[in-house]
This record gives C-alpha cells, structure tokens and sequence, in this order.
C-alpha cells in the first residue's frame, strides 16, 4: 500500500525522504556528557578495604631476591641481617646489572613500620629495579 501525493501545478517542492538527525544528535550528546559526569562519581570511593589474598602461591626461583623487614625495622637479605640501608643498597646494585634483572620479593612484618619498608622500595627505584613483589599470607579462616 503505497501513498500517492499529488503535485499541485505550482508546486516545485517535492515530498522530501530524508530524516533530520540533528535533533537526534542533539540528545545523544546531552546522554554522553551526563554519562561521562556521572560515571567517575559512581566509580570512585573515599572508603579502602585493602585486600587480604591478592596473590597465588609460586614457587620460588633461583634468580628471585628476597629482602626481609622485620617488626624492628632490620633489614634481611633473604635470611642475613643487614647492618644498614647502605649494605642493602651495595647489594640491590649488583643486583640490578644483571641481565636479565631479577624480581625484588619485600616481606614486610605487619607490625613494621611504613618507613622501614619504604626504604626498600626507594633503594630498589634509585638503582632502576623495575620488577618488585611483596609477599603476603592468606588470611585465616575461621
């Protein structure tokens, strides 16, 4: 069933099939820039729970460091004591010309403070170890 529009004699403008997208654009427009508004609010959060098991358990290869921090903040390389931060920083630079460089493992006690563990992750960027892990336990479950 077609319709059949009948031209007036003076008539030269035609039956126009084109669509007017510019309102349509118009309210796309107007949805994306309410979408990209909302959007970081509705994903962002000021309340942290930090994970408890963020990592699977690996084996433990040859070519991995260990640096250890305990409670007191003393610095161990894999299970020696280090007198300093200097000690560690002698021994993070043989480290990190090796090729290929090895992956820094940092065990830090819970109750060791920021600082201590910091120094460590400071020493390794200072001397351009790009590749540092910390190694944490999986929660208990009760």
């Amino acid at each position: 069933m077609a319709l059949n529009y009948k031209r007036l004699p003076g008539d030269e403008d035609g039956l126009i099939s084109q669509i007017n997208t510019t309102p349509l654009v118009d309210v796309m427009l107007v949805l994306l820039i309410i979408f990209l508004i909302t959007i970081p609010v509705v994903s962002s959060s000021v309340v942290l729970q930090l994970p408890r098991e963020s990592s699977r358990a690996e084996q433990s290869e040859p070519g991995k460091v260990i640096v250890s921090v305990d409670a007191s903040g003393v610095l161990y390389w894999f299970d020696t004591p280090l007198p300093d931060t200097q000690a560690l920083m002698v021994r993070l630079g043989r480290v990190a010309t090796a090729v290929p460089q090895p992956e820094v493992h940092i065990r830090g006690d819970a109750r060791a403070s920021y600082e201590a563990i910091g120094r460590v992750v400071f020493a390794c960027q200072q001397l351009g170890i790009s590749r540092i892990g910390f190694i944490t336990e999986p929660p208990r479950r009760d």
